[in-house]
């Protein structure tokens, strides 16, 4: 067989997923690169690679969509990287700047916004624009919660909102892998979950925010039958937006 290509993110959140990669035999049998989620997705649609950690909202737009893996990044509540950062309370909120990493996380902010706080509110994606609030996910976020008046954990309010957990990302192929491989690669993401410990003992310490708390309680991997509704449900309101 030739090598799968894989593009995975390129976060803190992934790398117990890259450890376990690293750490396999799989590695031998795949060429993997690492990108922010938005070039993943658009990788994986471009045909440019086989499999991608990517963007749950990028899933109705790649070719032959088809989840290989039963992990995923996913919270149960607060999430702890994925935020709305806001200068003003969210009934208040008027104007949002986009995160140009994810196309998750903003579909995911309008959806709260519209469907959740009913707020009518414009968006952006200009750098310099003034905006009431932000969205803002993965390492950038990590111990920003102190610089804003308010701050509001996307995982933790569409629980709120929806009694579900989330899913963020999800491994997706864009074609019919042999089972032998997804089998393999499964074992791979569950070796590496299994040495979590070893990965935050590797990473630097960063201020203000726990990684061991974050690694090992906020981010939750299994792709459970609740994160699959979960993934149903966020998918059918943005085709609503």
């Amino acid at each position: 067989m030739n090598k799968v290509k894989i593009s995975a993110v390129s976060y803190t959140n992934s790398k117990p997923f890259i450890y376990g990669i690293e750490h396999s035999d799989v590695i031998n049998q795949i060429d993997l690169s690492l990108d922010i989620p938005s070039d993943c997705a658009a990788r994986l649609i471009d045909g440019q690679v086989d499999v991608g950690l990517i963007p749950v909202a990028a899933i109705p737009h790649v070719p032959n969509a088809n989840i290989i893996a039963n992990y995923c990044i996913g919270s149960v509540g607060a999430v702890n990287s994925v935020f709305i950062f806001s200068n003003v309370p969210v009934e208040q909120i008027r104007t949002v700047k986009l995160d140009k990493h994810s196309r998750t996380s903003n579909n995911l902010a309008k959806v709260l916004l519209k469907f959740y706080w009913k707020q009518e509110v414009e968006f952006t994606t200009d750098l310099d624009a003034e905006t009431d609030a932000m969205v803002l996910i993965g390492d950038r976020t990590f111990g920003k919660k102190n610089v804003f008046p308010f701050w509001y954990d996307m995982g933790e309010q569409w629980m709120n909102f929806t009694g579900l957990p989330f899913v963020y990302a999800a491994w997706v192929a864009n074609k019919e892998l042999p089972a032998d491989f997804k089998q393999a690669f499964d074992k791979a993401l569950e070796l590496g979950l299994e040495n979590r410990k070893a990965v935050i003992d590797a990473l630097p310490a960063v201020a203000h925010f726990d990684l061991d708390d974050y690694l090992m309680n906020k981010l939750d991997f299994s792709l459970t039958a609740e994160k699959r509704e979960a993934l149903r449900r966020f998918l059918d309101y943005i085709t609503k937006l």
